[in-house]
């Protein structure tokens, strides 16, 4: 079973999807409910029983890469137009020229699929939030700053009056929660979405940016399991002569605590506007699961641990494509856009 599903895994990533004909054809080939991922499904009830689980497991993270191969190539091509209008107006200029992805989306996907190889789920949950979700069922303190209204939008209940337990998330560890709440464990999920903070816009800050978070949780995660999981997304992602470190940090949601930073790529370590002259840049927030959080979520932490992590989107994507300037992302202008044809 593992030789075929190795080997179907070799087939999906080579598979070229460059129209709607063979998009469909992948779509019939490993997707589709006749496909060979079906049948793989269908004869997991012939494996022993001893097995089944790390088969099953390996399955999925092959359904997943199928289904992100799939979604990535149908975004793609959704909304093509096949033929070509003439306009009325012939004095318009560039009448042919198409759109493109947005670099924040193909960056997005590039992330997805880096941890859908590693058979990370993808989780979603809303952006208006309960303060719960949002800070205590994550251990923060009632007077953490991040309470504060300086750093997160409260929703209104009208005529000026602030709601205190509402607000726009101002990261996804929500859905970390939720998922927590209604999943049995073991669960590897990834949780990518918009969050929201009242800060100054900026080059290097902005009240609307992306997220993608991480959490593992299962009997015996270890905090070498979530180190080698950000080395090996690092190396996927930027190159495997990305220089990589952690500094000791600290979170209310997680100990111990790390900062996973990589050399800036925009100045190669000799110090910039993006790395503060640092010649560092952080990526992502990581550490494993504080027992307090399991608990508030009802699983056992004496039988089971877990890691998570967070990173930005936008700062991935300065440092993937030599952006300098945040706000780029968000002032929609066509010659900034254009370059990611």
């Amino acid at each position: 079973m593992n030789d075929k599903i190795q080997a179907i895994q070799s087939e999906i990533e080579a598979f070229v999807i460059s129209d709607a004909a063979a998009l469909e054809q992948f779509r019939i080939q490993f997707v589709g409910r006749k496909g060979r991922l079906a049948e793989l499904f269908d004869g997991l009830k012939d494996v022993a029983a001893e097995s089944r689980r790390d088969v099953g497991q390996a399955l999925n993270g092959l359904k997943n890469l199928a289904e992100a191969k799939f979604a990535a190539a149908q975004e793609e091509f959704a909304g093509a137009d096949q033929s070509i209008e003439i306009p009325a107006d012939l004095t318009l200029s560039d009448p042919l020229i198409q759109g493109s992805l947005h670099p924040l989306t193909l960056v997005r996907s590039r992330i997805l699929e880096i941890f859908n190889r590693m058979g990370f789920s993808v989780s979603d949950g809303p952006e208006i939030e309960t303060d719960f979700y949002n800070f205590t069922a994550l251990n923060f303190p009632e007077n953490h700053p991040a309470r504060e209204m300086q750093d997160t939008f409260f929703i209104e209940k009208g005529q000026g009056e602030i709601q205190d337990d509402v607000l726009l998330r101002t990261h996804t560890s929500n859905v970390q929660i939720r998922l927590m709440q209604h999943a049995k464990p073991p669960f590897r999920s990834i949780m990518p979405g918009r969050v929201f903070r009242n800060e100054a816009i900026s080059a290097r800050a902005h009240c609307l940016f992306h997220q993608v978070e991480g959490l593992y949780v299962d009997k015996e995660v270890s905090f070498k399991d979530l180190k080698d999981t950000l080395y090996h997304f690092a190396k996927e992602m930027f190159g495997k002569d990305t220089k990589v470190r952690f500094r000791p940090s600290y979170f209310p949601f997680t100990e111990p605590s790390a900062e996973m930073d990589i050399t800036c790529l925009l100045c190669k370590g000799d110090g910039c506007n993006v790395c503060k002259q640092a010649g560092w840049v952080e990526i992502a927030g990581a550490g494993m699961v504080d027992p307090n959080v399991l608990e508030n979520v009802g699983i056992d932490s004496k039988e089971y641990s877990g890691f998570a992590f967070g990173m930005g989107i936008e700062r991935i994507t300065m440092l993937k494509y030599q952006i300098k300037d945040l706000r780029l992302f968000t002032e929609n202008d066509v010659r900034f856009l254009r370059q990611f044809n």
